[in-house]
């Protein structure tokens, strides 16, 4: 029997989680072919300087939120993982047939 998740929320319009879910999109779409984002990059492109880190858990949710719309998919170790099994290091990148689907690098954050 298949198990059910019921839909991720969808973030409000005007919100920092939206706001969050378009750097991550921009920056998958603008990745070299075949490279996957490490969250840390979408995070330093939200904020200045050494704050960086606490956009983290935002960057997470917006991940998981995407993954579980098919918009995104969630990498560790460079393979595609279910978005409920996310734990540790991991890499973004759009799903197959973007310009970013292929080989995806390894190397990630963990947050």
């Amino acid at each position: 029997m298949s198990e059910t998740h019921p839909p991720a929320p969808t973030a409000e319009p005007n919100s920092p989680d939206l706001e969050t879910e378009a750097a991550i999109l921009h920056l998958a779409a603008n990745a070299p072919k075949g490279r996957s984002i490490a969250p840390e990059d979408v995070a330093r492109a939200l904020v200045d300087g050494p704050d960086w880190q606490a956009r983290l858990p935002r960057v997470r949710r917006a991940a998981l939120r995407l993954a579980h719309e098919g918009r995104l998919v969630i990498y560790r170790k460079g393979k595609p993982i279910d978005p409920d099994e996310l734990r540790g290091v991991y890499r973004l990148g759009l799903p197959s047939g973007s310009d970013t689907a292929g080989t995806h690098d390894t190397e990630g954050t963990a947050d």
